[in-house]
């Protein structure tokens, strides 16, 4: 399937403005009645009509943002994540999970636990058998959770399972996996670091670019959230460089509780002109006499 964005020409950070400007040109410049000879022109139209059918709705771009291919899905994918939340809760920052493909896991289970050890008991009962493994997931993967691939060879066979990783997993956090009975997989997570978000437990931080003159006359600006959309943020006037603004609900969700969720906290960073024409330079000048006679 065609990505919806491809199709409209724009960027999955965009304005719903964009998104409509963009299917309105592409509308006109593919519709049937205005392309007779062409051929082709019919089946690209549908293609444009359906993208922005997805991409006009905000609740349907959002799932389409998070889940790809499989957005019509997003409500029974996220419901069934939240019941495996429940279901099999989190102890000590480790999550008690199951593959979501058990039928491979059970055939190359033992080949797999050859390579990483065996671990008997340590309170799981009796006889348990444990393997451990490193998985190491992106901000984004841990923001919208993620699907963790196996792949082992033995005897001449590829043998493959995959693993569930919840939303808001952290550095440190183990998702455990009971196949069946004797046996226990621990996968313990790491994050990869983010280049435009840094995170702090279930709160999330970003610079944004502000104009100086916005930052002390105040205004609005657009910011990018984790999950690929654009919002509107009010900047206060007389915003300092560094100074935070709290945006709630924007941040990771609760590892166990994906619909809670923290912060996104927007860091002003102030920006310079990097040239100024003479009238601007006059008018700093003005504003600077102006301070030192109120001082």
């Amino acid at each position: 399937m065609a990505d919806y964005y491809n199709v409209l020409g724009v960027d999955r950070g965009v304005e719903q403005n964009d998104i409509r400007r963009a299917f309105r040109r592409l509308a006109r410049k593919y519709h049937p009645d205005l392309n007779k000879d062409d051929s082709d022109a019919e089946t690209k139209f549908k293609e444009v009509n359906e993208a922005y059918e997805v991409l006009s709705d905000p609740d349907s771009r959002r799932k389409y943002d998070v889940h790809g291919d499989q957005w019509k899905h997003a409500d029974e994918i996220e419901a069934q994540r939240r019941a495996a939340s429940r279901a099999y809760g989190f102890r000590g920052g480790a999550y008690r999970g199951r593959p979501s493909s058990e039928s491979d896991l059970f055939t190359g289970l033992e080949d797999i636990l050859g390579d990483v050890g065996r671990f008997r008991g340590s309170g799981h009962g009796p006889g348990t058998v444990r393997s451990e493994m490193s998985v190491t997931v992106s901000l984004e993967e841990a923001y919208s959770g993620s699907t963790y691939i196996v792949t082992r060879t033995a005897g001449g066979r590829n043998r493959r399972f995959e693993v569930d990783i919840p939303p808001g997993v952290d550095n440190g956090s183990t998702v455990r996996v009971a196949p069946e009975a004797g046996t226990e997989m621990l996968l313990r997570v790491s994050v990869s670091p983010n280049e435009k978000f840094r995170r702090e437990g279930t709160s999330l931080y970003t610079d944004v670019d502000i104009p100086f003159e916005q930052c002390i006359l105040g205004g609005e600006t657009q910011v990018q959230t984790l999950d690929g959309r654009t919002i509107w943020v009010k900047i206060p006037a007389n915003s300092q460089n560094g100074q935070n603004i709290r945006l709630r609900g924007q941040g990771m969700p609760r590892l166990g509780s994906p619909d809670t969720r923290g912060a996104l906290y927007v860091t002003v960073r102030p920006q310079m002109p990097v040239s100024l024409t003479d009238e601007q330079r006059e008018l700093i000048v003005k504003l600077q006499e102006l301070r030192s006679e109120a001082e």
